[in-house]
């Protein structure tokens, strides 16, 4: 499954063999554990991990690659990597060496679900540690994950009194379990997004840091930035996320443009049965436009990662600070070509391809459900919101005060 040798500039025209890979084995009675297994000895999941810690130390560019074109063989299958290959940066960023050598490990082994959503509070224990309580749900790739990443808030200090700060935390497989709770969504159903539940989970203290991913302590580098001498470790996390998204949505698009090429070349015309629809001008014109927006939103995402790149690097040599303007302007940037993606998935790929495709079973109606449930995640919902920070960033007014969820 490695990306050698296998993948074409062109992507209107050939697939790479990852994404053919993907498609054939989720077609041909392939399991769940088989393409997990592939991906451990592709290396996927280390793409972006630390070389000290057994990783490739990639970069987001061929991070979002990856994950676009594994989307393109299973959406769902592109986002469980996804959304647990990419919150390694998180952890190797705000952590510390001892924390990072427990995390990480002898043999680098590290695969973390990860949500956003607050629950419970962190009690010390008095011994060093730190007990967690709750249910975190929406956990995508739990199933496949040796750690969550999480938050939680900061006990109150004294019984009646609010509860403190955010917490961030890393919580190994042991501590946790994976509730079976993922079903009846409309899409991306093989996407493992189940809840997991922590009773009195005990932590060492030293895998929490007071912080907010919302709003990570970046600014000037990072402890893993300067632990692993890579400006990729000191970047923000809200843009990093839609860049995560919109590469699922970028590859998702490109399956369906697959699909219509299949369908419009087979479909014979009704009143003309020894011709096919892909000789009809609409046709082809339907898809031009549909391959025009979708290589636009795939340069829109690359040009945009090597972006989020070069303000990571500005930060760490002290040039400029990674501000969260900056990463209010990076992550529309990402949300606007995702959304140009699932613009032409449903507008123009799915309504033309017509209603036999909208049946159970067939691959159309599959990229549209994938398409549709991606678009209901929280990160698509702060389009909004996100778009009026730029605006006020841009016009020098207070943004931060805009809140990204509700």
């Amino acid at each position: 499954m490695a990306l050698s040798g296998g993948y074409s500039r062109g992507p209107w025209r050939f697939q790479s063999r990852v994404s053919r890979h993907v498609r054939t084995a989720h077609t041909s009675g392939g399991t769940v554990q088989d393409t997990h297994d592939g991906f451990l000895r592709a290396g996927f999941y280390r793409i972006l991990q630390p070389r000290r810690y057994g990783g490739h130390e990639f970069g987001l560019p061929t991070f979002y690659r990856v994950v676009s074109e594994i989307a393109r063989g299973c959406p769902s299958t592109g986002w469980a990597l996804s959304l647990t290959a990419a919150h390694v940066l998180q952890v190797a960023a705000q952590f510390e060496e001892r924390a990072q050598d427990e995390i990480f490990g002898d043999d680098g082994e590290f695969r973390a679900a990860s949500t956003v959503m607050p629950v419970g509070v962190a009690h010390p224990d008095g011994d060093g540690h730190v007990v967690l309580d709750g249910t975190w749900p929406y956990a995508s790739g739990s199933p496949y994950s040796t750690h969550y990443v999480g938050q939680t808030l900061r006990a109150p200090e004294k019984p009646g009194d609010p509860p403190g700060p955010l917490v961030l935390f890393v919580a190994p497989r042991p501590v946790w379990t994976l509730l079976d709770d993922w079903h009846g969504v409309l899409g991306l159903r093989g996407s493992g997004s189940n809840s997991i539940r922590m009773e009195q989970a005990r932590i060492p203290e030293y895998l929490t840091r007071e912080a907010s991913l919302l709003d990570l302590p970046v600014e000037g580098g990072t402890p893993g930035s300067k632990l692993h001498g890579n400006a990729l470790y000191a970047g923000r996390a809200p843009s990093l996320v839609h860049g995560e998204l919109t590469a699922i949505m970028v590859g998702t698009a490109y399956a369906a443009a697959d699909e219509y090429v299949r369908i419009v070349a087979e479909r014979p015309l009704i009143l003309d049965p020894d011709r096919t629809r892909a000789e009809l001008h609409d046709y082809q014109r339907h898809l031009g436009e549909a391959l025009g927006a979708i290589h636009t939103a795939e340069g829109a995402l690359q040009r945009n990662a090597e972006d989020y790149m070069e303000t990571c690097r500005r930060n760490v040599s002290g040039e400029a600070p990674f501000t969260i303007a900056d990463d209010n302007r990076l992550a529309l940037v990402f949300l606007t070509a995702g959304r140009m993606a699932w613009d032409v998935t449903q507008s123009i790929l799915f309504r033309t391809a017509g209603s036999p495709h909208a049946r159970d079973g067939e691959r159309m109606q599959h990229y549209f459900r994938d398409a549709a449930t991606h678009w209901t995640h929280i990160g698509p919902s702060t389009a909004e919101p996100l778009a009026r920070r730029v605006g006020c960033d841009r016009l020098g007014l207070p943004s931060n005060d805009v809140p990204l969820i509700p």
